[in-house]
């Protein structure tokens, strides 16, 4: 349901013409844990900056540094979490347990539900820091990994297991901390965050779902120019010449065309050294 619910808040504001007019793709991770292994699941979306026209025959960027408001998003994802959860109750798919067997009740789950319709939601919606690279990199540590990796464990025995945390509350000053835990709690924690079998933890919806992917951003592809133009210098096998009017790959000290030796994301260190404009001339 939280996939189901937000994503259909993206697609649906999205597709408003007050907003961006588009249909738009995305790719939902399901993430369930905190730095503690904790139970706190939240999903992350990638999303293009830009959707296909309702026709299909233009792209429609969205504008530089803004995507969606944020409040409006809020405010229609509080609604249809909400009304999944109620849907989900009635039909007696959800299950409570211990201090929360009370919720059972269909009066009692009322009541709980009900500060939460006026309470201000928040979707955090930001462009990428690092650039999509570094959101993708930031994502793929916890698509295929479990709740903790072995190098956060620092001692267990048969009564405790002690391992290193991030305290994510502190805005200033050290974060990491040493937590000791029960073993049958740690053992607890790390099994809450098990998925079902078959469940699938990433999904593609809109114009990146599997069915219609492949021809969806071939389509889009053409339609925002990525190819090169025609009219650019080709070489004797007619392939373009991508050098041949970019004065920014032609070395202002001998003339020739430059090479790219290595790319790295924003902030981080290269592994590779330019030479002295000496040698490279």
């Amino acid at each position: 349901m939280l996939f189901k619910a937000s994503s259909q808040t993206l697609l649906t504001i999205a597709a408003d013409p007050k907003h961006l007019g588009a249909r738009i793709g995305l790719t939902s991770v399901l993430h369930t844990w905190g730095s503690a292994m904790t139970h706190h699941p939240h999903v992350h979306v990638v999303v293009p900056g830009g959707g296909l026209s309702p026709d299909g025959t233009r792209w429609i960027a969205c504008r530089p540094g803004f995507f969606l408001p944020v409040k409006v998003l809020s405010r229609l994802f509080r609604r249809l979490f909400l009304e999944g959860l109620v849907r989900l109750h009635e039909a007696g798919d959800l299950a409570f347990f211990g201090d929360l067997s009370e919720l059972a009740d269909t009066g009692a789950f009322a009541a709980h539900l009900a500060p939460l319709r006026k309470a201000d939601w928040v979707v955090y919606a930001k462009p990428p820091f690092g650039g999509p690279e570094a959101v993708l990199a930031y994502l793929s540590r916890y698509t295929h990994r479990v709740a903790i990796s072995n190098h956060r464990l620092i001692s267990a025995d048969a009564g405790t297991v002690t391992f290193r945390w991030k305290d994510y509350r502190i805005k200033r000053g050290e974060r990491l901390k040493v937590m000791r835990l029960p073993t049958f709690e740690f053992i607890r924690r790390f099994l809450v965050h098990v998925l079902p079998s078959g469940f699938h933890r990433i999904r593609h919806t809109g114009f990146l779902a599997n069915g219609v992917r492949r021809g969806r951003i071939e389509a889009i592809r053409r339609l925002i120019d990525t190819e090169r133009k025609p009219d650019q210098t080709t070489g004797e096998d007619g392939s373009a010449d991508a050098h041949a009017r970019d004065p920014r790959r032609t070395c202002s000290k001998c003339g020739s065309a430059m090479r790219v030796v290595e790319t790295f994301i924003r902030g981080q260190i290269p592994q590779s050294r330019a030479p002295p404009w000496e040698d490279a001339a």
